[in-house]
């Protein structure tokens, strides 16, 4: 049995249907769906059973809980980058975490979980996959930092695969539950749909309208890095997860209108609330992928957010 944390959630959905898509049906997905809407992700998708979170993280304390478990993808987490309660933000994204780990290497179970390129903070040191870049400036960012330096804590005795993937701006299918933590591209596609324009923030943190910076990084290549690591157990650590390229929200808006054949760019003032923890410039150094082995091509903007458009507009 493959067990999967978050997997009613946006990368955990995908990981279960790119399982699916390998005839894999043997599958525990795990979740708490107290936001009943993410029921859309499971539609299509074949599992063997479901079990809420609560429930789950209880039974992995008795012994002989699922002992035929041949993978955890551990997605589920508080993801929400302006939480600041943060008890419940460490219990859930780094206890919960700890706790899964522990069992996972008690057994010998490969192990491969979500990260955050968040852990980077303003970005100021750069996105290599070191301590000294490492500067996180919310709760959500901390939790993820943590539990990597726990992870890097256990990795030197581990007998199994440990890996973490330290997502960059993921998007694509599957996300709309997020609400406002959905993608730009697709918060764009609906506001080009209603109101004929796209709404970005205009100059802030030394950058022109429009012109932030971020990794987008396509969710089918999220998966086919976890999918790529569980076939190469040897391959322990923790590695960015991006293009390896910065692209701009302006490019991601002009994808969407010349996707949609109409519509026009609005800038406006960068809100109060987010100075100061907000990342104007993200881009993953992914040396440390390809040196593990990782080679397959990542999707430019152009390409993931036209291919993003078309299932999410049901062109195919």
């Amino acid at each position: 049995m493959i067990i999967v944390t978050g997997g009613a959630g946006f990368i955990g959905s995908n990981l279960i249907s790119a399982l699916n898509a390998r005839g894999e049906r043997d599958i525990l997905l795990v979740d708490n769906l107290t936001n009943g809407r993410k029921m859309h992700n499971l539609a299509d998708l074949n599992i063997a059973d479901y079990m809420d979170k609560d429930d789950f993280i209880a039974l992995l304390e008795k012994p002989n809980f699922l002992n035929a478990v041949t993978a955890v993808f551990h997605q589920g987490a508080c993801s929400a980058t302006t939480e600041w309660d943060g008890r419940y933000v460490m219990m859930n994204n780094y206890q919960y975490s700890k706790k899964l780990l522990d069992w996972c290497l008690f057994k010998r179970i490969p192990f491969l979980y979500a990260s955050s390129a968040s852990v980077y903070g303003d970005g100021s040191k750069g996105f290599r996959v070191e301590r000294d870049c490492e500067h996180p400036i919310n709760m959500y960012a901390y939790s993820k930092f943590q539990f990597d330096q726990y992870v890097r804590s256990k990795l030197p005795a581990a007998q199994s695969l440990v890996a973490g993937f330290r997502y960059f701006n993921v998007y694509g299918p599957r996300e709309q539950h997020k609400g406002a933590m959905s993608s730009t591209a697709f918060h764009f596609n609906n506001q080009i749909i209603e109101h004929k324009k796209t709404r970005l923030f205009a100059a802030y943190d030394g950058f022109a309208d429009g012109e932030q910076l971020r990794d987008f990084v396509h969710v089918d290549d999220v998966v086919n890095v976890n999918l790529w690591f569980l076939a190469n157990p040897d391959r322990s650590g923790i590695y960015n997860v991006g293009t390896g390229k910065a692209e701009s929200f302006n490019e991601v808006a002009n994808t969407v209108i010349k996707w949609h054949q109409q519509g026009s760019i609005e800038y406006i003032p960068f809100p109060e609330h987010l100075k100061g923890a907000y990342q104007s410039y993200t881009q993953a150094d992914i040396s440390g992928l390809r040196e593990a082995g990782y080679q397959k091509a990542f999707l430019s903007v152009e390409e993931g957010v036209s291919r993003y458009l078309d299932s999410l507009n049901g062109k195919k």
